[in-house]
């Protein structure tokens, strides 16, 4: 079993890193083919390029160190220590030392749906929120399949990951926008006429090329972000099982999460990404299949089984999971 998770983690790992050097050549592609059509040189192309990347890391790097605190103030997530929740506490404590990871800061919110988070910069300052509704649906083995889950985000750095992953993504929104606004006001098609003694026909060619990919490479962009994310998620869940040594726990929550009809209020679109399981469910109005931030529920069951050699979910099972996945 050793070997079959420690290959999961390898290939979600490759796939992960693999997705992040799409993004970076989605950037590259769209940043020189309109820094060409707008300056008419390959210089000015990559100048468009690293200014977009810079204005990206500046916006970026102000959420990186405080947003985790907006994401606890706006989920109600409250502080607990060993006196309040004296399992929670020691299921953390006991799979921090198993991660090798500082005792994270615990937080709970109020609300009956099961679910959870961490969020937090690298180890030394992350945090994990947990609901009331997952400590009292959860046995001590599925909270620490859920638990492991949410360490192992922070052992694996996928907070800072998934930031370097955003700042590409808005990189390429923001290249992409800046060109349409500037194309529709005349400022490029402008720049391209008085330099078309320099750029000639190829000038032209890749002005409208740069048209065609300033409108697909932020869909491009953000489906490739998503796809980082849920790879991230199945890394999480080979690492639980590296570190509880329990498929069955994780296995369970996902099941026990997964068929739950309550509705977390306090998530929405925006903090989706960061929860154990998609906490928008089916049914909800505000959800969108179309942009999916978590892999199917089914999915990841099948995968936990077949590190222990079990068959994958049954049609019956797999209907009970996917009504309300």
């Amino acid at each position: 079993m050793a070997a079959t998770f420690y290959g999961q983690i390898s290939a979600n790992r490759r796939n992960s890193f693999l997705l992040a050097f799409l993004v970076i050549a989605i950037l590259a592609a769209l940043g020189l083919t309109i820094g060409y059509a707008w300056t008419g040189s390959v210089e000015g192309a990559i100048g468009v390029t690293i200014f977009a990347v810079v204005i990206g890391l500046v916006v970026a790097m102000a959420s990186y160190f405080s947003g985790d605190q907006l994401i606890l103030k706006a989920s109600g997530a409250r502080p607990v220590d060993a006196q309040a929740a004296p399992q929670l506490m020691n299921v953390v404590q006991e799979l921090a030392i198993a991660a090798s990871v500082p005792m994270p800061k615990v937080y709970i919110i109020d609300d009956s749906a099961p679910n959870a988070f961490a969020t937090g910069r690298d180890p030394s300052h992350a945090s994990v929120a947990i609901t009331t509704g997952l400590l009292e649906k959860l046995d001590r083995e599925e909270l620490q399949g859920v638990i492991g889950h949410e360490l192992s985000h922070v052992r694996n750095f996928d907070i800072r990951f998934s930031l370097l992953v955003g700042v590409m993504v808005g990189s390429v929104a923001l290249l992409a926008d800046l060109f349409l606004r500037m194309t529709f006001w005349g400022g490029v098609a402008g720049r391209r006429s008085s330099s078309s003694d320099r750029g000639g026909g190829v000038q032209a060619i890749i002005f409208i090329v740069a048209i065609v990919l300033a409108i697909l490479a932020p869909i491009a962009a953000r489906l490739v972000q998503l796809a980082v994310s849920r790879q991230r998620e199945y890394l999480a869940d080979a690492s639980s099982v590296e570190l509880t040594r329990n498929p069955h726990g994780l296995e369970r929550a996902l099941a026990v999460i997964a068929t739950d009809k309550e509705v977390l209020e306090v998530a929405n679109r925006a903090t989706q990404h960061l929860y154990f399981t998609n906490p928008i469910k089916k049914f909800e109005e505000r959800r969108s299949g179309l942009f999916s931030t978590h892999p199917p529920i089914v999915d990841r069951i099948n995968r936990l089984r077949s590190l222990t050699g079990e068959a994958p979910l049954a049609a019956d099972e797999v209907r009970a999971l996917t009504g309300l996945d």
